[in-house]
């Protein structure tokens, strides 16, 4: 079986929780299959221009690159599809989130971030690198939304319980479960999942031609869109379920050896 592109998520599939860079045998791994002509590259919610330091500053890792939940697609390490987040979108979920103790919202003006709405403390403990960076802003403005995320104290099931109210009232955006505290709003009807089909569709893959890697709620529609889904150990029980294929753990370079088997030419799933 010939399979021409690969992706994956980052935080807790290639990157252990806690860690900054993943492994060596993951960078290899990334340098294997591009030699072997593969199309590889992360699928992230993270905002592009963070990705290459996740490579220890190696950039052809990621010039293909799903970034922003596929609001992002870089080919080459060129732009060729960018949506933004609608304005009105946040608005309503700051009006929803204003009676949810503990809840707040950030936003994206091209790579930097801004506290719109709740208490740092609060986005500290759900996210402790956007506390440190962010700016404060008391309105979202018109346009040029890269990227907005809703934090909310408390374990997972709090979680999914304000993602499910926000998917409920808020039209304009959708709104996912990566870990617990944190969520990505979206455009409506966009995500990781279109944007693998938008990229599949432009590159002439097949969903069989596919391999993805993933570990939360927001690699589900990603999972969906291809026939060779997998979830690393320590996936949410949603990403488990999901998932056509199981391996290892992020921790021990589970993902960097699937991938350097099917530069090979090799297949390593089984289960």
């Amino acid at each position: 079986m010939a399979i021409k592109l690969i992706l994956t998520d980052i935080d807790g599939t290639i990157l252990p929780y806690g860690k900054k860079v993943v492994s060596e045998a993951c960078v290899e791994a990334f340098r294997a299959a591009r030699a072997a002509g593969i199309l590889v590259g992360p699928a992230s919610g993270r905002f592009f221009s963070w990705i290459p330091g996740f490579f220890g500053g190696d950039a052809a890792c990621c010039e293909t690159a799903l970034a922003t939940n596929g609001s992002q697609v870089y080919l080459g390490g060129e732009l060729v599809l960018e949506k933004d987040v609608q304005a009105e979108g946040i608005r309503r979920a700051m009006q929803v989130l204003a009676g949810i103790e503990r809840s707040g919202v950030i936003f994206f003006e091209g790579a930097e971030p801004y506290l719109v709405q709740g208490d740092r403390e609060d986005l500290r403990e759900c996210f402790s690198s956007y506390a440190e960076t962010c700016g404060d802003r008391a309105d979202v403005p018109a346009s040029g939304i890269t990227k907005a995320n809703v934090f909310i104290c408390g374990g997972i099931d709090r979680t999914r319980e304000v993602v499910a109210l926000l998917n409920r009232e808020v039209a304009d955006l959708d709104f996912d479960v990566p870990q617990a505290g944190f969520s990505n709003a979206m455009p409506a009807g966009w995500n990781k999942g279109e944007a693998v089909k938008w990229l599949m569709e432009r590159e002439g893959i097949a969903p069989d031609e596919a391999v993805v890697f993933g570990d939360a709620g927001n690699d589900l529609q990603m999972f969906a869109a291809v026939e060779h889904s997998v979830a690393v150990a320590g996936a949410l029980p949603e990403a488990r379920e999901a998932a056509r294929w199981h391996i290892g753990a992020a921790e021990d370079d589970a993902v960097p050896a699937a991938i350097a088997a099917l530069a090979a030419g090799e297949w390593p799933f089984t289960a």
